[in-house]
């Protein structure tokens, strides 16, 4: 019997049958196209850009504009200048989405789950009460409500509007 619901994720095709990026991804963002790469903030040492296989809508990814794969070796200025990205994303998704709360953290290493292991980036992951429910438990499938371009469009202008950095 076919099944009547559709999901639509066409933009997780490139993942599905590409395999493994030989290329860094925050390193091609660093040097192309904020629109073409997602990048929704660019600070002198860091960048911000939202993960295009997202958790949750607004899932933000915020890395070095060095290609580093560890927080130790960040200077004392990369340190500082990330942390204030952190703090402009957060404001933006706040004011734009209002999400009830973050996940936010590192994963060092493949066998932490870095899917990008060589370069280090923070995961902001906005949560809200109700957005896990049946679908990824029994279907083992993440709905994301709003496109990935609509996404970018949105938190791009919050970000030009409040921007502090």
């Amino acid at each position: 019997m076919p099944c009547s619901n559709v999901l639509w994720a066409p933009w997780r095709m490139s993942y599905v049958v590409g395999g493994e990026q030989k290329e860094c991804i925050f390193c091609r963002a660093v040097l192309g196209s904020d629109e073409d790469n997602y990048v929704v903030l660019r600070s002198h040492h860091s960048i911000a850009m939202l993960n295009i296989y997202p958790y949750n809508t607004g899932h933000v990814m915020i890395a070095p504009k060095r290609h580093i794969s560890r927080p130790e070796l960040l200077t004392q200025e990369e340190v500082l200048d990330m942390h204030n990205v952190l703090s402009a994303i957060i404001k933006a998704l706040d004011e734009e989405y209002n999400p009830h709360g973050y996940n936010i953290g590192l994963n060092i290493g493949r066998v932490a789950g870095a899917g990008v292991e060589h370069h280090l980036h923070i995961h902001v992951v906005p949560r809200w009460s109700g957005d896990t429910n049946f679908m990824p438990v029994i279907g083992r499938v993440k709905v994301i409500p709003e496109d990935l371009a609509r996404t970018y469009e949105r938190l791009k202008s919050r970000l030009i509007k409040t921007r502090t950095i």
